[in-house]
């Protein structure tokens, strides 16, 4: 089983990856961001609490989102693997990633991160801002402001990931099939 989480920067191309992995892999996508988005539609006892927490501004604590995390694995067992998106943000969310998945007889395969410079982060996103409709990819100062929410507060999963040599760093830049074809030489080593 390949457990793997997609990880980086705003506009390093996770999505764009994301997509053209899990055809490759046949892996199950799981990003938190639809998560919330489903359980809280389907009114489950984990979305109302979700979106209880989000109603009031606050951020959904960990055991909820790992809940949400749990059900959709638990929905899902014939598949091959799953590509985690959006998460884990913190070093308290992957370790408890590890706890899930360790109840599972399963583990993280790889952290697979993609590198890319600010200033092509920055374009990146305001040229994706210009045709998405996303208000947060318009702002240049909002766009820098994400980047650096980023490296303050989630570049740690990768140092944890990393001290477990669990963690590639993958270069971002260039074609979308070129940033591929880098993904899939270091998934293949996990695979």
């Amino acid at each position: 089983m390949i457990n793997l989480i997609l990880f980086g920067p705003p506009g390093s191309g996770k999505g764009t990856q994301a997509a053209k992995l899990l055809e490759r892999y046949n892996l199950l996508h799981i990003s938190t961001g639809d998560l919330f988005r489903s359980e809280i539609g389907n009114g489950t006892e984990l979305g109302l609490k979700a979106k209880s927490y989000m109603d009031k501004g606050e951020l959904v604590p960990d055991e909820v989102t790992i809940g949400m995390l749990e059900n959709k694995v638990e929905q899902n067992p014939d598949v091959k693997g799953y590509i985690f998106d959006g998460f884990p943000r913190t070093v308290p969310q992957a370790e408890a990633l590890d706890k899930m998945l360790g109840g599972k007889q399963q583990a993280v395969s790889s952290l697979v991160a993609l590198t890319v410079d600010d200033e092509e982060l920055i374009q990146r996103l305001l040229n994706r801002g210009k045709t998405s409709g996303r208000s947060d990819d318009t702002n240049i100062d909002t766009i820098k402001n994400r980047i650096q929410v980023y490296k303050n507060n989630t570049t740690a999963v990768a140092d944890y990931y990393n001290s477990k040599d669990k963690a590639v760093f993958v270069d971002g830049i260039g074609s979308i099939d070129e940033i591929f074809s880098r993904l899939c030489v270091e998934i293949d080593k996990v695979a």
